[in-house]
């Protein structure tokens, strides 16, 4: 299936993210509310000599939640070792991660809501009493081995805050939430992107940008380099609106950021469904797409834009969508 621009998630188009992360909190843009209270918590837990609270991240992909954990490294001074909920799949795997840490390190888990049952009780003792216990053998034989661990932060991020059960948020002693980006906080972020890409974008062209991104850093860090194609094409050595426009347009995404797989969505919930109510799986079925990708990377934006609602019915088409779609209740386009 072709790799959508505007999926929030990991994609091959993101190859030189890892070289757009800001190492400090003074170089990170935007979550402001979340910037000023990890700078207490850090700030004072290296006057205490401390490892930090651990760190739950939640909010939709593409936020900032893997790029936070580096900061936070980078802040307290310590390594960071990065694994994802999925690739933990048995104790050794596990226990082998925690066994390499030093003193202050943080560990990173993405996705730590799809972390199994099994490694979430090990993470239990390890995040409470920085120990686990690893069974030896079987049946009669088996034996219990203690392993002692530094002191550590574990900084979790998750798009699926919901799906995390209570015992394991309760051990964390920081969690926040990570929100859209606004258009000021995104075009700093888009200047910032242009410095180090060492190719200019003019004032006007970045806020069209910032305005078709999705509210997040990663879609307009990806639209940048696409745009960048359009303007080395024509030989420009400043990115204007116009070629912003254009290429945004080719890459069929529209003035509110959506693209065909959120205007297919409106449209089918729309034309098929009478506006709703109707589930989730009935409309992915009818779009054939995935139940998880709409709801992780469609939907979040179409809710905070106001084009859709959700309820224990199902979901709801607004008047905002009808007007985008330029529909009228009834099936009638606008003229």
């Amino acid at each position: 299936m072709e790799e959508r621009l505007v999926n929030q998630k990991l994609t091959s188009f993101d190859d030189e993210e890892q070289t757009l992360r800001p190492q400090k909190l003074s170089e990170y843009v935007g979550q402001s509310e979340l910037k000023e209270m990890l700078n207490i918590y850090i700030t004072t837990a290296k006057i205490r000599h401390e490892s930090l609270d651990h760190v739950l991240l939640y909010g939709p992909p593409g936020l900032g939640k893997t790029t936070l954990a580096y900061v936070i490294a980078n802040e307290m001074g310590t390594k960071v070792k990065v694994t994802t909920g999925p690739a933990l799949t048995r104790p050794g795997d596990l226990a082998s991660i925690l066994s390499s840490l030093e003193e202050g390190d943080i560990l990173f888990i993405d996705e730590i809501h799809r972390i199994p049952k099994v490694i979430e009780e090990i993470l239990y003792s390890a995040m409470e009493d920085f120990a686990i216990d690893i069974v030896m053998g079987k049946d009669s034989g088996a034996m219990t081995l203690r392993i002692d661990l530094p002191p550590f932060t574990l900084v979790g991020a998750t798009t699926r805050f919901g799906d995390l059960t209570a015992p394991l948020r309760d051990r964390f002693g920081i969690v926040h939430q990570l929100n859209y980006y606004n258009n000021e906080e995104l075009q700093q972020i888009i200047k910032r992107t242009s410095k180090i890409f060492n190719y200019s974008i003019d004032e006007d062209a970045s806020l069209e940008l910032a305005k078709r991104s999705r509210g997040t850093p990663r879609i307009a860090n990806r639209l940048f380099k696409r745009i960048r194609d359009f303007a080395q094409y024509k030989f420009e050595d400043t990115i204007s609106v116009e070629t912003t426009d254009y290429a945004l347009n080719k890459l069929n995404i529209d003035q509110s950021g959506l693209d065909q797989t959120d205007r297919r969505y409106l449209e089918v919930l729309i034309e098929r469904f009478n506006g709703g109510p109707v589930g989730l799986e009935a409309l992915a079925a009818t779009i054939s797409e995935e139940t998880v990708t709409l709801e992780d990377v469609n939907e979040p934006y179409l809710l905070q834009e106001g084009f859709i609602t959700r309820s224990s019915r199902g979901r709801v088409a607004t008047e905002k969508a009808y007007e985008h779609l330029k529909i009228k209740r009834g099936g009638m386009l606008w003229e």
